[in-house]
């Protein structure tokens, strides 16, 4: 019989021994080898990994074309509105994270939801009589897209389907066909300032709907939907019995004389998880602060959402915990006027845009109200020699040095969206280039049937 000495924790100079007796067979077993399977190296990318596809990299990686060297980039592609240094965050809200970082109180792991404090700031800035908010209400993320995965993640299994805008921003499909969740695209209508064909929306609807999905404001479409208008997508999600995502991130960026209504607050009965966050009101995309707001005046989502979001919460252990400490300061000392100065840039940006593109023949640009973005349709039967809009778009690059996302990206084809955060000078140059660009490609009803018949 074979003897071992096995050391085990212990206090003192001598920590104890446990002798262990163990009882030698004679038989042997080889290091590496386990019954049954032949060692071979067989590493590959997980399912997950295959199914998770972002269309607004994989169209704009797929465009291979090089800027006119002559002309100086002008990117109106980025919805980050730090890019150019012309919309800076408030100093208030600089100085609450300096302090935050010298105190040294925040240096450690937080709750996976946020720390109490940070949460009940959240909770009393977004409170109202019509819906109301407590801490518990609210779970604190590393920025909005991970509430929507979160809110996502909680909602809907694999083999169900989610509702999802179209144009909509391309995360949600991104996210859900990772998880093995079906997208059904209801359309968004230009005509009408991009409010949501509902007729369409309902139409989608079957067992196996999770969620809807309802962005207001909107990105791609810088468009803001009526108190009326929000009622009715209520009507439908409440008769279907549908919760809502609603992704806010943009609310209250919204323009003079527009109103920015938070769905909730018009909802008595429809379950509501609504994502927010720092990145753009407060102009800090890279600061990585959301959160969902859990809006359940009926107790339909009861504990177990709750619960659920919790749960999930814990997979990473919460945002940025130096921005956590300084949340309340930001929230609440911000001055009025910062706000109001990011608007008035932002909505004569908007105005000088949209004036310049209207008077272009063959384009047709839709009035923003909200967020930082225009869409713009291109009139392609005046556009012969492109294909689509993502070779109108890639020919503006490689003649004007101007780069507009095009809307099949998001999920909307002959349209392009423009980015309103850059400067005023650059605006203008851009739509000046866009100008000349379309003057030089453009066919009239003749021309274009002329070109057509060459084919």
């Amino acid at each position: 019989m074979d003897s071992y000495l096995i050391q085990v924790n212990g206090h003192g100079d001598h920590a104890p021994m446990l002798d262990v007796h163990l009882k030698n067979t004679g038989s042997t077993i080889s290091p590496g080898k386990v019954k049954g399977r032949k060692p071979r190296w067989a590493v590959r990318a997980s399912e997950m990994s295959k199914k998770t596809f972002n269309p607004v990299r994989a169209i704009v990686d797929s465009m291979k074309v090089e800027p006119n060297p002559k002309k100086a980039m002008i990117s109106l592609s980025l919805g980050d509105p730090t890019v150019f240094g012309n919309l800076p965050t408030n100093d208030e809200v600089t100085r609450a994270v300096k302090e935050v970082l010298d105190s040294g109180q925040y240096n450690g792991y937080a709750p996976s939801v946020g720390y109490q404090s940070c949460r009940e700031a959240v909770a009393a800035y977004y409170n109202c009589p019509e819906a109301p908010l407590k801490a518990q209400d609210v779970i604190l993320t590393s920025g909005c897209s991970q509430a929507i995965e979160l809110a996502l993640a909680v909602l809907a299994n694999p083999g169900q389907n989610i509702l999802v805008p179209r144009p909509g921003f391309s995360l949600y499909k991104t996210l859900a066909l990772s998880m093995g969740i079906e997208v059904k695209l209801y359309n968004l209508l230009p005509e009408k300032a991009w409010e949501i064909d509902l007729e369409h929306l309902e139409s989608l609807v079957d067992e196996k709907t999770a969620c809807l999905i309802v962005n207001n404001p909107s990105n791609p479409c810088g468009s803001l939907f009526s108190k009326s208008h929000l009622q009715e997508i209520l009507a439908v999600a409440s008769r279907q019995c549908v919760p809502i995502l609603a992704d806010e991130i943009y609310g209250d960026m919204v323009f003079a004389d527009c109103k920015y209504e938070p769905i909730a607050t018009l909802s008595t009965n429809v379950p509501i998880l609504s994502c927010g966050g720092l990145a753009k009101r407060w102009l800090v995309p890279g600061w990585r602060m959301g959160w969902i707001l859990i809006h359940d005046r009926r107790d339909i989502f009861g504990n177990e959402i709750r619960d659920g979001l919790v749960r999930l919460s814990q997979r990473i252990l919460g945002p940025c915990t130096v921005v956590q400490g300084a949340l309340e300061r930001i929230l609440n000392r911000t001055p009025p006027e910062f706000y109001h100065n990011t608007l008035s840039i932002l909505k004569s940006n908007a105005d000088l845009c949209y004036a310049a593109l209207s008077a272009i023949p063959g384009l047709q640009p839709v009035r923003p109200a909200a967020a930082m973005y225009l869409m713009v349709g291109i009139e392609m039967e005046h556009f012969p020699e492109f294909e689509n809009d993502v070779e109108f778009t890639e020919r503006l690059i490689s003649e004007q040095s101007v780069i507009c996302l095009p809307a099949t990206c998001f999920e909307y084809p002959n349209f392009f969206r423009v980015v309103i955060t850059v400067p005023e000078e650059m605006i203008l140059e851009a739509c000046s280039r866009i100008q000349e660009f379309c003057e030089m490609h453009y066919q009239g009803a003749e021309g274009a049937q002329d070109l057509e018949c060459d084919k």
